[in-house]
């Protein structure tokens, strides 16, 4: 019996084949078994679209009816799993969005040859640590790390230099491999990348003897880095292109530097501030006086005024830390500690009884 496939599809036999196409869509995603639907409606619904959807066997079929080839339309043979044809001559592009990205998993999705992916660089990080002032002021560092550098005898392409380039065997130059693979639903046909060529399409008659046609290798670089001024505890300077070398040519990673910062035995930071304490005596924070105060600068005078309280702080301005990104230094804060003698002799208990303070 002939079967309406414009009827199955739900368009008019003067449809377009987009309006085919999306008949076909719709009715795929309303009848998949995965989605909870018919089976036996989905087989149809791919046998409708394996002829309408193609211009020659369209014409036929409005010719012959359904039998114009022996009720061979393609598609489904019953679903106890799917027939040992697979999913027959269906377009997995039309269907990549139905199976969840069905179509990419298996090497169907967009074109039928995707051309080989370069393989950026890793990134690569690497502690640096920093003694206090070289973090004030900055400096040179020079630093030594192994990494995958592009190899310089192939500059990088993985053959042997003066070898020949020769079409791959393995596919053919196509850079992909057709395979049959079995799954839940039957047999299905898969496309990956050639592993003989890396999805080339192409290969030296003589691989690279340094990287043995990798392009890369690893090697114990040295590089010398400027730091900034300023730069603080757990920050970090991003070196495009100083992480490990891509496949055959592609980029580079980066390569970040983190700073760990070593305390110093005086100076407390604060951001771009530095704080630090100073002790006086009583007859100091009494009376008054001007002390010498050690900075990242060199050794400034502090006036003291009288009666300056244990635990008051004190502003330098400008004396603290040149701010990386932004015009201006940070500032010097010094906090008092009066200093509270023990074992007074009794001369000086004395004395201070009669003060009374």
């Amino acid at each position: 019996m002939s079967k309406d496939y414009y009827k199955i599809l739900g368009v008019s036999r003067d449809a377009s084949q987009e309006e085919i196409k999306k008949a076909f869509r719709q009715k795929a995603h309303e009848y998949h078994p995965d989605k909870g639907g018919d089976a036996e409606k989905f087989k149809e619904v791919n046998e409708a679209h394996q002829v309408l959807g193609n211009p020659e066997k369209r014409q036929q079929y409005d010719r012959f009816g359904s039998d114009f080839q022996n009720g061979q339309a393609g598609g489904f043979g019953g679903f106890s799993g799917f027939s040992s044809q697979g999913f027959g001559n269906m377009d997995f592009e039309d269907l990549g969005d139905i199976f969840g990205g069905f179509g990419d998993i298996f090497g169907f999705g967009g074109s039928r040859q995707s051309a080989r992916r370069q393989t950026r660089g890793r990134d690569m990080e690497i502690m640096l640590s920093l003694e206090f002032m070289e973090a004030a002021f900055g400096t040179e560092k020079e630093i030594s790390f192994t990494k995958n550098v592009t190899c310089r005898r192939c500059q990088g392409v993985g053959g042997e230099p003066g070898a020949k380039i020769e079409t791959c065997k393995t596919c053919n130059g196509t850079g992909q491999v057709v395979r049959i693979q079995r799954t839940i639903l039957g047999n299905i046909q898969t496309q990956t990348t050639c592993t003989a060529c890396g999805g080339e399409g192409k290969k030296y008659s003589q691989k690279c003897t340094k990287c043995g046609g990798d392009g890369i290798h690893r090697e114990t670089v040295k590089l010398k880095v400027r730091i900034p001024a300023g730069i603080n505890d757990g920050e970090s300077i991003r070196l495009s292109g100083q992480g490990e070398a891509g496949e055959r040519g592609a980029p580079s990673g980066d390569l970040y530097l983190r700073i760990k910062l070593r305390p110093h035995n005086k100076f407390v930071r604060d951001n771009y501030d530095i704080r630090t304490e100073q002790k006086i005596s009583i007859k100091q924070a009494v009376l008054g006086d001007k002390i010498e105060v050690e900075t990242i600068y060199g050794t400034v005078k502090l006036k003291i005024p009288e009666g300056t309280q244990s635990g008051t702080i004190f502003k330098l301005r400008e004396k603290g830390i040149q701010k990386l990104r932004n015009r201006g230094i940070g500032d010097h804060f010094v906090k008092i500690i009066v200093n509270i003698p023990k074992g007074l002799s009794r001369k000086k208990a004395q004395i201070l009884e009669e003060l009374d303070i």
